[in-house]
């Protein structure tokens, strides 16, 4: 069966991904970021997260004022950035594989999940030293995402051959913007115990707490373009 124009292929019995988002409006998108930043402090960076935003969309994001964007793959990331470049400050928020880093480093301002030893290690094989990365923290223990565990984050910042300059959060997935506080709030302490003033936290659900709770860098997606 032919699948309409942005759809992705799944298995059957699968979850639907999310579609391609195709067309933004630039109005909207101006409006919903005025508010965002309205209700923000001083500081705090509004990241457009463009992990299902297509290509030729992103024209839109720059027409709206958007000045930052967050790309969760490398394929995507080298298209949009060959086609957008000068628009945006671009920072990579995925999952990191570690034989891409040594692609997205020249890419990107920030790696925001570095989590895993192959991780410094291509960081010491390929980072310069304006190279500048925040560690991503798995405060809940999931197992289906990733992230240094807390009791292990000063060792691995330690071993980090490039500059660590702050850290990032991805909390449960919850309906309920409150469950997310004290996660937030954690990961504001581990900054300071550790002299880290940056924090990536907070996305469409819940980056008023997360400002709340001393986030400098939100995540935003829907809450953008819808």
């Amino acid at each position: 069966m032919a699948r309409a124009p942005g759809a992705r292929a799944v298995w059957p019995g699968s979850t639907p991904l999310p579609e391609l988002i195709a067309h933004i409006d630039p109005d909207k998108v101006r409006a919903n970021l005025a508010r965002v930043r309205e209700a923000c402090p001083p500081g705090v960076e509004v990241l457009a997260a463009t992990k299902y935003v297509e290509v030729d969309a992103m024209a839109a994001l720059a027409e709206a004022g958007v000045e930052l964007v967050g790309e969760n793959r490398l394929q995507d990331l080298e298209a949009k950035r060959e086609r957008h470049g000068d628009s945006f400050t671009w920072d990579f928020i995925g999952n990191l594989q570690s034989r891409k880093l040594k692609r997205i480093l020249p890419l990107v301002r920030l790696i925001h999940s570095v989590a895993t030893e192959s991780a410094l290690e291509q960081l010491g094989r390929h980072g310069g030293a304006e190279t500048e990365v925040l560690v991503e923290v798995n405060l809940a223990g999931e197992q289906s995402k990733g992230g240094v565990a807390p009791a292990e984050l000063d060792g691995f910042i330690a071993r980090c051959p490039v500059r660590v300059v702050g850290l990032m959060t991805m909390p449960p997935f919850t309906e309920d913007p409150e469950s997310s506080r004290p996660y937030f709030a954690r990961l504001a302490e581990l900054g300071s115990e550790h002299g880290l003033d940056r924090l990536s936290m907070g996305t469409s659900q819940d980056w008023r707490v997360a400002v709340e709770e001393g986030a400098t860098i939100i995540r935003l997606g829907s809450s953008l373009y819808g």
